[in-house]
């Protein structure tokens, strides 16, 4: 009987603590908009530069090529004019010149990797993680085929030191593998542009936000849900390695949105 005439106090006070809570505000100054917060974030986004490095080395690559081209035919390849050429490069060999040159380009395409490394890392940290996996090997990719390059053509000045031939024929073998490195990076290095203007252009929201907004009904009453776990037929370490990002990235992105709420707390207390 006790316990029967407790209920309905104990239901009242419940009730009571309960409506205190919802009436008692949790911070104490105004709310702040969804919509304020959410263009404040928005904001957050930012180009990756890399895009214009890329086309200046494209240039810069077709220009060495044809360069070397030209120096070669007319100092080693038209016997006529090679006592010009020589007078002009003061007795250095054109192959010589055009290896030096090659050198020096391969060092603006390590600084052009780094570079590029160094925006895509913050491009991944910011949640961008879809686009830093589809530019992982095109990124790499134009420096590889330059360092291959340059073994290939140690190999054939060794060759060239212990297997006398005339000359012409090494200057052809030198010449087949410029062209061969420019055939070969100009796709990566376009296909490389293209990518990140595009994302540059698009200006998208980060890969969590964008999954968010996945979690919607589709026009046929379907639920759309996101692949967040291992799936038949996915790579393992593919799902680990984006989830671990993805965890990396929920931090940084809770600090920041913790950062932007008290600014715009104090900024609308002030107000």
């Amino acid at each position: 009987m006790e316990s029967k005439e407790r209920s309905p106090h104990t239901n009242n006070s419940s009730a009571e603590i309960t409506q205190s809570m919802e009436e008692d505000p949790l911070v104490d100054g105004p709310l702040i908009s969804p919509d304020a917060l959410h263009s404040a974030i928005k904001k957050e986004f930012r180009n990756i530069p890399t895009f214009w490095v890329a086309i200046l080395l494209l240039i810069l690559h077709v220009t060495f090529v044809c360069l070397s081209v030209l120096l070669a035919v007319y100092c080693s390849i038209l016997e006529d004019k090679a006592d010009q050429c020589h007078n002009y490069l003061q007795d250095i060999e054109s192959q010589s010149v055009i290896i030096f040159a090659k050198v020096v380009l391969w060092v603006l395409f390590v600084g052009f990797e780094r570079f590029v490394q160094y925006h895509h890392s913050g491009a991944r940290s910011r949640g961008y993680l879809q686009f830093y996996r589809s530019t992982r090997s095109l990124k790499h990719l134009p420096l590889l085929i330059h360092s291959v390059g340059n073994a290939t053509v140690l190999l054939i000045l060794s060759t060239k030191m212990s297997l006398p031939k005339p000359e012409p024929f090494y200057v052809y073998l030198l010449l087949g593998i410029l062209g061969l490195e420019l055939l070969v990076a100009i796709p990566c290095l376009l296909v490389y542009t293209v990518k990140v203007m595009s994302f540059n252009k698009n200006r998208p929201s980060p890969d969590i936000s964008q999954e968010e907004c996945s979690h919607a009904y589709s026009q046929h009453g379907h639920f759309i849900t996101t692949e967040t776990g291992f799936r038949e037929g996915s790579s393992l370490g593919e799902v680990v390695e984006k989830q671990a990002d993805l965890i990396e990235y929920l931090k940084q992105h809770n600090t920041l949105l913790s950062k932007r709420i008290l600014s715009l707390t104090s900024q609308q207390i002030r107000d």
